[in-house]
């Protein structure tokens, strides 16, 4: 994996977006149809929002455990390549896709019809990451910094929420587009001064593996301030909704299965995604998994459920921010009723 490969889901929502519209205008959902034959097992493709990562734990866990099999089911697992997962959903290429909340909202106001079935983590794991030398121990000292980023609308407006409820002037920071840079030699050769992390990867990779003296401002700590939102969460289309809606039932009641048993043995769920992408660093896969045990869901029970005022709070900051025009009806974004009932 990239070594900043988790930073790909704050890339500009609007180059996914106009990446949809076109899929949209065709009938979201390409030519999906019932797939189970007489004597065999019904496929679903799964499209990954990245490379393979933990925050995929509990559907390689299922994978290998031969779970989904036993459900009738014959489950792929791909990766999204140049385009974005839900492109491939849209372009009818995938059934089931990885993706992040903030790039389904924008995509569900353009009139996308992509429709959220699970949380994969409850809480928002991200943070401000820099160096402990830059004293950047709260928002307010972002002041006379550079973030590196995206370059995207969301991070700046993120930013500077979080700068201005923290008594700090916004415009005393100042922004540098990084891309998919290597985080460590930006920070240690003080091309930037703070970044976005996800805590379970680059946050342990980085504090941890590489040993950097670090200072984080969790995102979930401000939630005063900015929304506590889904990200990565599991989706899929309304049509296939609509079409293979047992299908997909079985597919999240054996994925939630997945999840609780990554909580419940952490181990078993690095081993599973090592022995599927052996290229990725054990120490970080380990790590990793022993983090998010205990971040997937505070109630094992209810993994992947989502609310509506979560939903509702994160459509009403973007509408604040100017990243949507106006508020998406939110009961028809999300869906927990493909979940096991608890």
């Amino acid at each position: 994996m990239n070594p900043s490969s988790s930073s790909r889901s704050r890339r500009s929502a609007a180059l996914v977006v106009g990446a949809l519209i076109t899929v949209a205008a065709t009938g979201c959902g390409g030519e999906s149809t019932d797939r189970r034959s007489a004597d065999g097992p019904e496929k679903l493709t799964v499209v990954l929002e990245w490379s393979p990562n933990t925050n995929h734990s509990g559907v390689y866990l299922a994978q290998a455990e031969g779970w989904y099999a036993e459900a009738g089911l014959d489950v792929e697992i791909i990766e999204p390549g140049d385009s974005g997962s839900l492109q491939l959903l849209g372009a009818g290429r995938a059934d089931v896709a990885f993706t992040v909340q903030e790039e389904l909202v924008p995509a569900r106001a353009e009139g996308v019809p992509v429709v959220g079935l699970a949380a994969v983590i409850e809480h928002n794991t991200s943070s401000l990451l820099s160096l402990a030398s830059d004293g950047i121990d709260r928002p307010r000292a972002l002041e006379g910094k550079r973030y590196g980023g995206f370059g995207g609308q969301l991070e700046e407006a993120l930013v500077e929420a979080m700068v201005t409820c923290d008594g700090g002037d916004p415009s005393e920071v100042s922004y540098t587009e990084v891309g998919e840079a290597d985080y460590r030699l930006g920070l240690t050769r003080d091309q930037y001064d703070a970044v976005w992390i996800f805590d379970a990867w680059d946050g342990i990779r980085l504090g941890e593996i590489d040993d950097l003296d670090t200072e984080t401002i969790p995102f979930i700590e401000h939630d005063d301030c900015i929304p506590d939102w889904y990200t990565p969460m599991i989706a899929s289309s309304e049509k296939i909704i609509e079409r293979r809606g047992d299908a997909l039932r079985d597919f999240m009641e054996v994925t939630a299965r997945g999840y609780r048993e990554a909580m419940a043995d952490p181990g078993a769920s690095a081993d599973a995604l090592l022995d599927a992408v052996p290229e990725l660093d054990r120490d970080l896969v380990e790590r990793s998994s022993e983090y998010l045990a205990t971040r997937y869901a505070e109630d094992p029970a209810a993994w992947g459920r989502m609310t509506t005022e979560r939903w509702e709070g994160f459509v009403e900051f973007l509408v604040e921010a100017e990243l949507i025009t106006e508020p998406i009806a939110v009961d028809e974004a999300f869906t927990n009723r493909f979940l096991p009932r608890e």
